[in-house]
């Protein structure tokens, strides 16, 4: 048994949370949830559910009264940037509450991220150096897994979020203070997401057409992955105000440095929904710069057969940049990204990097992705049932351990990791 509390707030679109609060439940501990719409509330099939439907300004008080009234042990929730998520950190952290942030994996695809205190630009990877990662693996020993080549739970996320949304649209009177912590409403987004769903068949083709005439053009190419502008890592974590100052900024430094008959290959996130117009500024500031015909754009797809085949990738602090690693590619990154270490990211002028890009320590690489692996990074998925098989044989255990996972690691108190696959 145990005498843990847990609040949940906002978690992945689906039932990921209330599965998690249910294994929590069997193994002693009390658990409630606030809601914030609708959506929050269809997902959340059990008791202790708490409709938060006042104005946003009501939330700091409404928190720190729902702390000291269950006298809660534990906060969980997904992503640690969101206001109403960052408001609730601070509390807890002001009141010796053990705060368990869920993210996507920063191994993606078959990996979800686990950590206390905070993710990405707050996670304590971001204190954490090589040598003392180093250290702690000598105490381990088994093979790394290959990163897979295509992202596990697509489909199923687009499912669950359309779902979510479509909860979050319905429940307006109900919920009529939520206000969303992106910019665009639930209609604008829904909007974005139907036009790209109606567009597909003309993207796919278009897709398929640009990687063919980049894959047998015959030319030495960089790779430039982009993010969404309104994800948290890009708003929060990095220098940037809009996706078109780091297309400028890649566009100038490639037309500066680059070999003249190398290229630049833009590839789109694959959730990119068109509220950037991303191809046509990339097609402005390539005429700007007199190189339209060295500037290719790929609409969304597979990284992984584009990177094959590059001579080097730039980012801003996407994830997939740990890809790029993986192959041995060299990688200039622009953002607080948890991968930002100075053994295998380049720190190179970008004009520079473009001309003689330094090559990464792949073998410093490989011992952080162990770290990772051993750590922080689970086997499984939010968003199909599978996935979250996996992911439950797992997390539970490790939110009631008292150490966090790298703390664990680092200090030699970690329990044995299963060797876990995505099950059926």
């Amino acid at each position: 048994m145990t005498d843990r509390r847990f609040l949940f707030l906002q978690g992945p679109h689906g039932p990921w949370f209330h599965q998690l609060a249910r294994l929590l439940r069997q193994a002693g501990a009390q658990v409630w949830r606030v809601g914030f719409n609708l959506g929050d509330r269809m997902f959340w099939r059990g008791p202790g559910y708490i409709a938060f439907q006042h104005g946003h300004d009501r939330w700091p008080e409404t928190c720190a009264a729902l702390f000291d009234r269950h006298g809660i042990t534990d906060l969980v929730l997904y992503g640690d940037t969101r206001p109403i998520h960052a408001q609730a950190i601070a509390l807890a952290r002001a009141r010796g509450i053990t705060v368990h942030v869920f993210e996507e994996g920063y191994l993606r695809p078959y990996w979800v991220t686990y950590e206390r205190g905070g993710a990405n630009g707050h996670s304590r990877l971001m204190e954490l150096t090589l040598p003392v990662m180093q250290d702690a693996l000598k105490r381990v020993d088994r093979d790394l897994p290959d990163t897979p080549g295509t992202w596990g739970d697509m489909r199923q996320h687009m499912f669950w979020g359309a779902l979510y949304h479509g909860f979050v649209a319905l429940g307006g009177l109900a919920y009529r203070n939520f206000r969303p912590h992106r910019a665009l409403t639930v209609w604008q987004e829904f909007r974005l997401h139907l036009a790209r769903f109606l567009m597909m068949p003309l993207h796919r083709l278009e897709r398929r057409l640009a990687t063919f005439r980049i894959r047998h053009g015959g030319f030495p190419y960089h790779l430039a992955i982009l993010q969404l502008e309104h994800d948290s890592s890009f708003r929060d974590h990095s220098p940037f105000a809009s996706m078109t100052d780091f297309l400028a900024l890649v566009i100038d430094g490639f037309a500066k440095g680059a070999p003249r008959h190398h290229h630049l290959v833009f590839k789109a996130h694959p959730l990119e929904d068109g509220r950037v117009p991303l191809k046509p500024e990339i097609r402005r500031l390539a005429r700007l710069h007199g190189i339209s015909d060295r500037v290719h754009f790929v609409r969304g797809g597979k990284l992984a057969e584009l990177l094959n085949d590059a001579r080097s990738a730039v980012t801003v602090n996407s994830t997939a940049g740990q890809q790029a690693l993986w192959r041995g590619l060299p990688l200039r990154i622009f953002g607080n990204a948890v991968y930002a270490k100075p053994e295998f990211v380049s720190m190179q002028p970008l004009e520079q990097f473009f001309a003689a890009p330094d090559r990464p320590n792949t073998r410093a690489y490989r011992d952080y992705r162990q770290f990772l692996l051993e750590t922080s990074q689970l086997v499984g998925g939010f968003y199909s049932s599978r996935g979250r098989r996996t992911l439950l044989r797992q997390v539970v255990d490790l939110m009631l351990a008292p150490e966090d996972p790298y703390q664990s690691l680092v200090s030699g108190n970690a329990a044995p990791r299963q060797q876990l696959r995505l099950v059926r």
